[in-house]
């Protein structure tokens, strides 16, 4: 039966859960397995690279890193046009960016070419983030949005456990090391070539349409052929949106918002990424003895045990706990658990008992922050700035993410691996204090949460 609204806003968030929802979650969900895939495999190949090249540490810390920058601009830029011009002008533009950054690495001749297409590589996955965040937000209905968004990123979680287990299939089958990474790499631009098709046939964002454009007719239209007539909403003049990006950017409400966003994603990233891609290099500090093929190994049993079964609770149960509640929740034992590493007297030579309390900060690494910071950036913004105010946050934290990686084997051969996990405490402490800024958004409407219906009052 059809579901029916006086508008198209009210029509998308009272719409209950159908096939729609499904097919907008795996369009966007597939980037996510692509920036997760290309982000991480990185790790595995770099041990690989290194042995061809022997480039220099600063090189190295370069190529793992430079697509987290690159991220930054990719996500600012691709948020702002898509605020301009539309979600639709540029979503699988992003896509296909990623993946001839994917297919150059490959054929990369030496270190620099390769950490220039790393770079390439790592605007296209900038901009995946704020464009499939929002239309997935824009396509849910209030109570179960959390979980829809969430689903999106989950993806992340298989590109994850793909990365690890490519790396191992093509060591364990003996390949050379000069070809296995270049096939490492390469293997990326798959999974973004197959979104590309389906991302430019998905239409533009009906609220978009209504709020931005002021095009009711067009945005009913576009909710009925989309959802196959599951929600029809009436044509029912809304009011727009506007908010310039000057007068977004001095509004105090909205600077408050975005240093929550924005800086809670920023010290997540650092802890996270300096992390996960360092994880070979901690596995190989606390077992020196480990080959690459144990320390892949190890690597995807981490990933597999306790990353993806965080991903999985966590878009089942983040509209029921709270986004914000299950934020500050993740980001405190998180952070116990690097304190455990830290101060554990011996710990960081017993590879088990590290790995098990390595893997509950995983746990509640997807079990909130890596999973609410995505969410919460993508419905605290009105419609006009939600893209921009998604990629500013995206990029700032792939800030963050950047100085990680690159500080992470700096501050290990200094303070060693418990002195930086120590560190990687504090920022997670911090993280839990920015969390406070933020209201709580769950099973609210998009235009609620967002001070939208402030701003349109203002505007009357």
């Amino acid at each position: 039966m059809a579901q029916r609204s006086g508008s198209v806003t009210g029509a998308l968030n009272d719409a209950p859960l159908s096939l729609f929802h499904l097919r907008t979650v795996l369009t966007a969900g597939m980037g996510f397995f692509t920036d997760a895939y290309d982000l991480f495999i990185i790790s595995a190949a770099v041990t690989l690279i290194k042995v061809q090249w022997a480039p220099s540490a600063t090189m190295l810390g370069l190529l793992s890193s430079t697509a987290l920058i690159a991220a930054f601009v990719g996500a600012f830029l691709f948020g702002r046009i898509a605020d301009v011009f539309g979600r639709k002008s540029i979503y699988g533009l992003e896509a296909a960016i990623m993946a001839g950054g994917a297919i150059a690495s490959a054929f990369a001749p030496n270190i620099l070419w390769l950490i220039i297409f790393r770079f390439i590589l790592g605007v296209g996955i900038g901009g995946d983030y704020p464009v499939s965040a929002v239309l997935m937000s824009e396509y849910s209905n209030r109570k179960d949005r959390g979980k829809l968004v969430g689903l999106v990123f989950s993806m992340q979680a298989l590109g994850l456990v793909a990365g690890p287990i490519v790396a191992m299939t093509l060591l364990a089958s003996g390949v050379p090391g000069d070809v296995a990474w270049r096939l490492m790499l390469g293997l990326g631009a798959l999974p973004a070539l197959a979104v590309i098709y389906l991302r430019r046939t998905l239409p533009e964002s009906p609220r978009y349409i209504a709020r931005v454009r002021g095009k009711a007719q067009d945005a009913s239209r576009a909710v009925r052929e989309y959802t196959g007539g599951q929600v029809v909403a009436a044509v029912d003049a809304e009011p727009k949106v506007r908010l310039s990006f000057w007068q977004f950017l001095r509004d105090k409400r909205y600077l408050r918002l975005l240093l929550g966003t924005a800086g809670t994603w920023f010290v997540f990233d650092y802890a996270y990424y300096g992390n996960s891609i360092s994880t070979p290099l901690i596995i190989k500090a606390v077992a020196p003895a480990a080959t690459s093929l144990e320390t892949m190994a190890w690597t995807l049993i981490i990933f597999s045990v306790a990353a993806v079964p965080g991903y999985l609770l966590a878009f089942l149960k983040l509209d029921d706990i709270g986004h914000k509640r299950l934020q500050w929740i993740g980001f405190t034992l998180m952070g116990l658990a690097f304190l455990a590493l830290g101060v554990i007297p011996g710990i960081t030579s017993m590879l088990i008992p590290f790995l098990v309390i390595y893997g509950v900060s995983y746990f509640f690494a997807e079990f909130g922050p890596n999973t609410t910071t995505f969410v919460l950036s993508a419905e605290l913004y009105p419609v006009n700035m939600r893209t921009t105010g998604h990629g500013l946050s995206a990029g700032i934290a792939k800030v963050g993410a950047f100085i990680g990686v690159f500080v992470f084997p700096i501050l290990s051969a200094a303070f060693g691996v418990a002195g930086t996990l120590r560190i990687t405490f504090v920022f997670a402490m911090v993280g839990v204090l920015l969390t406070m800024l933020l209201p709580e958004p769950a099973k609210q409407d998009l235009e609620a949460v967002s001070y939208e219906e402030n701003l349109v009052a203002q505007e009357a």
